[in-house]
């Protein structure tokens, strides 16, 4: 869904949007030549980068800064992605709107992460994606965990039914909210979802991001 007055097809104007991206890993260093890497990015314009964090409240998880300089992170490069008409008072306006879809509560390392912002961004901005290498590691584990959700609980009632071991299948840990979760899987999603560096947010509200 596209924020209203902001069309993914803008002009071509005069104003370049760069997407800065970070290492989050020295492994970079290797994976990077084969397409793949673990990276934080921030997209800049007007001389300031905004960028994307979690945090436990559903306020704004967007957050600026001085470009290609995200404490915590080692700076890669800086990619022109496009170029934009809207002046600085409308490109704040824009991230102010944009906010509301990315609440810090609504981070999620595989699903809606620091990329899928700048991605967003991009694509309103100037009509153009981000590189699918920055974030493509990401998109194969959103492949990867679909087709395990698949295949656990099929390869699970095997080993329950075929196994004298197994009396019955290990009870799921609850949720707050009734309902339940594998232990295993749980505890994998939580370490990632903490697992970058944080920075203060700045646009609405003065809040510790856990990217």
């Amino acid at each position: 869904m596209f924020i209203k007055g902001f069309s993914s097809k803008r002009k071509i104007g005069s104003v370049p949007v760069y997407l800065n991206v970070y290492d989050l890993t020295t492994i970079n260093g290797y994976a990077y030549w084969l397409g793949l890497g673990i990276y934080h990015s921030g997209v800049q314009v007007h001389d300031v980068e905004y960028a994307f964090g979690a945090h436990e409240f559903p306020t704004t998880g967007i957050f600026e800064g001085e470009p290609r300089q995200c404490p915590g992170f080692t700076f890669r490069k800086s990619i022109l992605i496009g170029r934009t008409d809207l002046g600085p008072k409308e490109v704040r306006e824009f991230m102010e709107k944009l906010a509301e879809e990315y609440t810090g509560n609504m981070y999620h390392l595989i699903t809606k992460n620091c990329n899928h912002f700048c991605d967003d961004a991009c694509l309103r901005l100037t009509g153009k994606p981000i590189p699918r290498w920055v974030n493509r590691l990401a998109k194969l584990a959103a492949i990867s965990h679909r087709s395990e959700d698949r295949v656990c609980d099929g390869e699970r009632k095997k080993l329950w039914s075929n196994s004298s071991r197994y009396i019955s299948p290990p009870a799921p840990a609850s949720t707050s909210e009734g309902g339940s979760v594998h232990p295993i899987a749980s505890v994998t999603r939580s370490r990632c979802r903490w697992s970058e560096p944080c920075a203060p947010s700045l646009v609405t509200a003065s809040l510790t991001l856990k990217l």
